[in-house]
């Protein structure tokens, strides 16, 4: 199996870069499955259902939430209909949305996880043993799993790659928006990168207007965000693993987009 995982989607410009870049991506590597982040979809924070059929119009199998899944109230009945998108597994449990789904292609199935961070990030439960009850409910559901780590501490998604080491075929970091340098697989077959970054504009800082940031480091006050639209990028891993469900290889993708 292949799998093609694709970093935070921001704004506008990043699902206008998603949908140029993706085909030829796809076409380059056909992968099995595709799964984007799309938590800051819609204006560059948030997702509507709009903005997540953008995604998947764009050829994503599944989508992830994160910290701002439930920034836009209208999008709330769709997480509790929506099978393909999920938000943290360890929010509250009467909330919207679901934080494990399986999707399916062909005779395949895939297992999707997503997990919020508990540092600096507000979260119901810590993510650990919400990633043990997850994968105890996909048990005879699926050989392969993907948890996508929604989180702000680097040492909490490393560590939650060694705590998922050998149980889940990938365990992959978003929220920071940088793609960090470990892609790996971990001893036990476990797919793992800190985080894949963002798809959207570099030429910004993590994603809005440079001036707009500068000014809020400079003066402290509070200066409205407005997404970029410089030199945007698709930032995404490709997973390879076995029958088993165990990772052979997890394989950077970092694509720039000359359009806007």
């Amino acid at each position: 199996m292949k799998l093609l995982f694709i970093g935070d989607v921001v704004g506008g410009i990043g699902r206008r870069t998603l949908a140029a870049l993706l085909p030829a991506v796809r076409e380059r590597h056909q992968p099995d499955f595709v799964v984007v982040n799309g938590e800051n979809a819609a204006g560059g924070v948030g997702i509507t259902e709009r903005t997540a059929q953008d995604i998947f119009d764009a050829g994503a199998h599944a989508i992830t939430l994160g910290n701002h899944a439930y920034r836009h109230t209208e999008v709330y009945s769709y997480l509790d209909r929506e099978e393909r998108i999920v938000r943290p597994a360890n929010y509250p449990m009467g909330s919207p949305g679901k934080g494990v789904t399986v999707v399916e292609v062909g005779d395949m199935a895939l297992g999707v996880v997503n997990l919020s961070g508990s540092v600096f990030l507000n979260a119901a439960r810590s993510p650990f043993p919400e990633a043990d009850a997850a994968l105890a409910g996909l048990r005879g559901r699926t050989t392969h799993v993907l948890v996508d780590m929604h989180a702000e501490a680097t040492s909490e998604k490393v560590a939650m790659g060694w705590h998922l080491d050998g149980r889940v075929t990938a365990c992959l970091g978003t929220h920071t928006h940088i793609p960090t340098a470990d892609a790996r697989v971990l001893p036990g077959g476990t797919a793992y990168c800190t985080d894949v970054g963002m798809t959207g504009p570099r030429g910004g800082v993590i994603g809005v207007k440079r001036e707009q940031s500068l000014a809020r480091f400079l003066t402290m006050t509070n200066v409205r965000y407005e997404v970029a639209d410089e030199d945007p990028w698709l930032n995404a891993v490709l997973v390879e693993a076995g029958t088993d469900g165990a990772a052979t290889d997890i394989t950077q993708i970092l694509e720039p987009w000359s359009g806007s």
